[in-house]
C-alpha cells in the first residue's frame, strides 16, 4: 500500500509541475491494478487531453471504474456526463443517481447539482425543500455557486420566508470567494438599499470587483455611478470608459448611454455620427428613449444627419408625439415611405421577439 501511495504522490508532483505525461505514465498502471484514485485521475487526464490525446470515451471508462468503487469525485463526474449527454445519452435519472451517491459523501458540487435537479424537476419530482436542503449543505461546505444561489433564494423568498439579512450573508460569502454574480448582486443591493442601508461606496466597491472581471451589468452600473457621482467623484471620462465595454457587447442600455454621451459631448468629443450609431443599435433592440433621440437627431439640421423620413419612422415606432410636428415638414410621399418603414420594422421586431 505504501508503495502505491508513494507512486500516487509522485504522480501528483508531476501533475502540479504540469508534467502531465509523467503523471499519466504513473497513474495508468495503478489504475489498471484497480486503484480508484488513479482511475479517477487517469480519466481526468483523458478528459482534458493532457499527457495523452483527449478521449471522452476513455475518460468515461476510467471515471466509471472509480465511481463503482465509491470514489465521490468520479461519481460526480459521471453524473455530470449523464446530465450533459457527453459520450453517453443524456439521462437525468442516471445523473440523479450518481449525484446522489457523491452528495451523500459530502461532495459539494454534487450536492449543488442535486439541488438543481430537484429545483428543475429533472430526473426526479420537483421538490423545493429538497433543493434547498442540498443547496444549504453545499453552501455550508463553502461552494460559492451554492452560496450565491442561497442568497437569491432568500432575497426572492423562493420556498422560504424572504430574509434580506440571510440573502446578504450568503451573497457576501460567495462574493468574498470572487463569485462575480454575487459581487454584482451586492452592488445592486447596496445601491438600491434593498435589504441593507443604502451605501453608494459599498455599492461602488462590489460593482468594481465584478466589472473588473468582465461582468457587463456591473460595468454599466459603474458608468451610471460615475455619471451621477454616486459613491465616487463624478467623472464623465470614466463613465464613457465603463459604458463602452458592455455597449460593444450588445447591451442596449449601455448603447443608449453612449449615444447620450456622444450627443452631449460628455467624457468624449461631441460626435453626432457616433451618437446616431449608438442610438441606432439600442433603437433596433427596442429601446424607446433611443428611438426618440434618434428621431430628434434626424429631425435636427444642425447634426448633419437630417432625414425627415427616418425621423418620422423612429418617432412612429416610439409612439412619440413629435411625429405630428415632423409631418408638417414632409410631403405625402415622404410620409407614406416613413409609415411603410415603421410598419416593416415593427413587424420584424414582433416576429423576432
Amino acid at each position: 500500500m505504501g508503495n502505491v501511495e508513494e507512486k500516487i504522490t509522485k504522480a501528483f508532483e508531476a501533475f502540479n509541475k504540469k508534467d502531465f505525461r509523467t503523471s499519466f505514465e504513473i497513474f495508468k498502471p495503478l489504475a489498471e491494478q484497480g486503484d480508484a484514485k488513479a482511475q479517477f485521475y487517469l480519466g481526468f487526464l483523458y478528459r482534458i487531453g493532457q499527457g495523452v490525446n483527449q478521449n471522452y470515451q476513455k475518460a468515461y471508462h476510467w471515471y466509471s471504474l472509480a465511481a463503482e468503487q465509491g470514489y465521490a469525485e468520479a461519481q460526480y463526474k459521471i453524473g455530470l456526463m449523464y446530465y450533459k449527454g457527453q459520450v453517453v445519452a443524456q439521462d437525468y435519472q442516471k445523473a440523479f443517481k450518481w449525484y446522489s451517491l457523491a452528495a451523500k459523501q459530502d461532495d459539494p458540487k454534487a450536492q449543488f447539482n442535486l439541488g438543481v435537479l430537484y429545483r428543475r424537476a429533472q430526473g426526479v419530482a420537483q421538490d423545493h425543500q429538497q433543493a434547498f436542503k442540498w443547496f444549504l449543505l453545499a453552501g455550508e461546505r463553502g461552494y460559492a455557486r451554492a452560496q450565491f444561489t442561497l442568497g437569491g433564494i432568500y432575497a426572492n423568498g423562493e420556498g422560504v420566508s424572504q430574509d434580506y439579512q440571510k440573502a446578504l450573508k450568503w451573497h457576501l460569502l460567495a462574493a468574498r470567494q470572487g463569485y462575480v454574480d454575487a459581487q454584482h448582486n451586492l452592488g445592486w443591493m447596496y445601491y438600491h438599499g434593498e435589504g441593507v442601508v443604502q451605501n453608494y461606496q459599498e455599492s461602488f466597491k462590489w460593482y468594481s470587483l465584478a466589472a473588473e472581471e468582465g461582468d457587463i451589468k456591473a460595468q454599466f452600473s459603474l458608468a451610471v455611478m460615475y455619471d451621477n457621482g454616486h459613491g465616487v467623484l463624478q467623472n464623465y471620462q470614466k463613465a464613457f470608459k465603463w459604458a463602452s465595454q458592455p455597449a460593444k457587447k450588445g447591451d442596449m442600455k449601455a448603447q443608449f448611454f453612449l449615444g447620450c454621451l456622444y450627443e452631449d459631448g460628455q467624457g468624449v468629443t461631441q460626435d453626432y455620427d457616433e451618437a446616431v450609431k449608438w442610438y441606432s443599435l439600442a433603437a433596433e433592440q427596442g429601446d424607446i428613449m433611443a428611438q426618440c433621440n434618434l428621431g430628434h437627431l434626424y429631425a435636427d439640421e444642425q447634426t448633419g444627419n437630417q432625414n425627415f423620413i427616418k425621423a418620422h419612422k423612429w418617432f412612429s415606432i416610439a409612439g412619440a408625439k413629435e411625429r405630428e410636428g415632423i409631418e408638417k415638414l414632409m410631403d405625402p410621399n415622404q410620409i407614406a415611405e416613413a409609415q411603410k418603414l415603421a410598419k416593416e420594422w415593427i413587424k420584424k421586431y414582433i416576429k423576432n421577439n
